[in-house]
């Protein structure tokens, strides 16, 4: 197989000292810091404008509240859940488990089509790393060669002032971070709270807190780009998703081979030289280390950054720009054009059922929500031709507004029920309230030792809320 046919096959053209500059490993298998230069250009600009938004979202969100409830909340601890300002209980963990299914198989029908694009440009990880942690590397130390003279520097006044600078700032922000983070869990009033009252009266949550600022720096400050090359298992299930149709950022090989450093006026076609003009800036602008012309690599996160460095300099050069581009596989190797397959038709028609399916659970699952429990080992008992149950109800408001509510049985008729309290049952908004009635019926009327009944809660207009299908229990009779 020629090296035009094989994506991959040119790399064994080159020099073994190159081959082992790059990559976050060294030969001996010991890490190699990377130093990437600040990428600037279109989709640099792109990607900032995205990381602002997204940004200001994750400051901003907890914040916002929808008929007072926070817009997103998940406290575990506490069994609170709140999504788009909707309380989610246990009841409803069901559709929050298939929010996660249907947010993989979201993330899948992205891989299929776009690749790894949600690495590059909406992860937490590259966000912070790239967009908020790298900026302010570049700020105090420089860019690529500043840094890495800075990194050979031996330990004088500068390099100290400009390290412990670096170190303080990012864990600063790792600070401001976990105090964020913190917020989704217990609430923005929870957090300032316990930032009044001080470390004293919450000792636990403070550790919590200093432990999630000690996990985010490390990972800004010291584990970087290996969360994306080592820890993340999506960059390996990418490559049983993605096939010749998928958009990915490619290398043109055919355009680029055979590479050569660049001569002026000269006839590169005539000479057999490809586009490449060898001249590495796509390898050094990579935040993950490696050179996108060996072809498609797990560690490739999509950044796009090696596509503004190359096409920088072939704008320089004259050459057209686009020698490494959001492209498929097929269109490289066969120049064909990006069409929709049908994997990815079928994946994007169960993924739009099923969002519609949770969709229609969140819209159906109603304002309240009632259940009747006989308690454990309890029985009928029969007095004055009557039989008697005893039902333990659980009663959750998962509205804002406060009800007044009436318990009723809706089948079969002639009940009678005797509450152990008011028979005007008052439930605040969020709230969840237990107590206990007795349900009388005709000893006449029971006609099995276990009667299907039906329970029914009605708001003070004698509208029916909720109901609950549960058993009457009566004395066993023969059927005769």
């Amino acid at each position: 197989m020629s090296a035009e046919s094989n994506p991959v096959k040119f790399l064994e053209t080159e020099n073994e000292d190159f081959r082992n500059s790059v990559g976050t490993m060294d030969e001996t298998g010991k890490r190699k810091w990377i130093f990437p230069r600040k990428p600037k250009g279109k989709y640099t600009n792109y990607r900032n404008y995205t990381s602002y938004i997204l940004l200001a979202l994750f400051f901003g969100l907890p914040f916002v509240k929808i008929n007072n409830n926070p817009f997103l909340l998940i406290n575990v601890i506490d069994r609170k859940f709140f999504i788009f300002g909707q309380p989610f209980y246990l009841q409803d963990f069901f559709i929050l488990a298939l929010g996660a299914v249907t947010s993989v198989i979201f993330v899948m029908l992205f891989t299929v089509v776009f690749g790894r694009i949600f690495c590059g440009w909406l992860c937490p990880q590259t966000l912070f790393m790239e967009m908020v942690f790298r900026k302010i590397e570049y700020w105090i130390e420089g860019d690529r060669n500043k840094q890495m003279k800075l990194d050979r520097q031996e330990w004088d006044a500068e390099k100290i002032r400009k390290r412990l600078t670096k170190w303080a700032v990012f864990l600063l922000i790792s600070l401001v971070i976990s105090h964020f983070m913190f917020m989704y869990i217990v609430g923005y009033e929870e957090v300032f709270r316990i930032m009044n009252e001080g470390p004293g009266e919450h000792s636990l949550k403070f550790i919590t807190m200093i432990f999630f600022t000690l996990t985010f720096y490390f990972v800004f400050a010291w584990l970087r780009e290996q969360v994306c090359t080592l820890v993340c298992p999506y960059g390996r299930l990418q490559s049983v998703l993605i096939d010749k149709q998928t958009i990915n950022v490619y290398y043109d090989f055919k355009r680029g081979e055979n590479r050569s450093k660049w001569r002026n006026n000269e006839d590169r076609k005539a000479t057999g030289k490809g586009d490449c003009i060898d001249c590495n800036q796509c390898v050094v602008v990579c935040p993950t280390g490696i050179d996108i012309r060996n072809g498609q690599q797990l560690e490739c996160v999509n950044c796009t950054a090696c596509i503004d460095a190359c096409d920088e300099v072939m704008d320089k050069v004259g050459l057209p720009k686009g020698l490494i581009r959001y492209a498929t596989e097929a269109e490289i190797e066969n120049r064909e054009k990006f069409r929709f397959t049908s994997r990815m038709k079928a994946t994007t028609v169960f993924l739009a059922l099923l969002i519609g399916f949770l969709g229609f659970l969140m819209y159906d699952r109603g304002s309240m929500e009632a259940k009747f429990i006989k308690p454990a080992g309890s029985t009928f008992f029969i007095k004055n031709g009557k039989i008697t149950n005893t039902f333990i109800y659980t009663l959750l408001n998962k509205s804002n507004e406060k009800k007044i509510l009436t318990i009723r049985v809706v089948s079969p008729a002639n009940a009678e029920i005797t509450y152990f309290g008011s028979e005007r049952i008052i439930l605040k908004g969020d709230e969840i309230l237990k107590g206990n009635i007795n349900i009388t019926f005709p000893e006449d009327d029971i006609k099995f030792s276990k009667q299907n009944m039906v329970i029914g809660v009605f708001d003070e207009k004698g509208k029916l809320v909720d109901s609950f299908e549960t058993t009457f229990e009566g004395p066993f009779k023969l059927a005769l």
